[in-house]
């Protein structure tokens, strides 16, 4: 197994604990806002520096 390949699991695994946790305190929409707008700025950047 890659270094790349366990970064990733580890990020993805990462995201579902945190996923987990919002449920858990009740914080999913707060949640999946910010992922949402994380997304979109990361899309913005990379098409900025692109």
């Amino acid at each position: 197994m890659s270094i790349g390949k366990t970064r990733g699991f580890l990020y993805t695994l990462a995201r579902i604990l945190g996923d987990v946790n919002a449920v858990k305190k009740g914080k999913v929409g707060k949640r999946v806002a910010r992922r949402g707008a994380g997304k979109v700025t990361g899309r913005g950047l990379g098409k900025l520096f692109k």
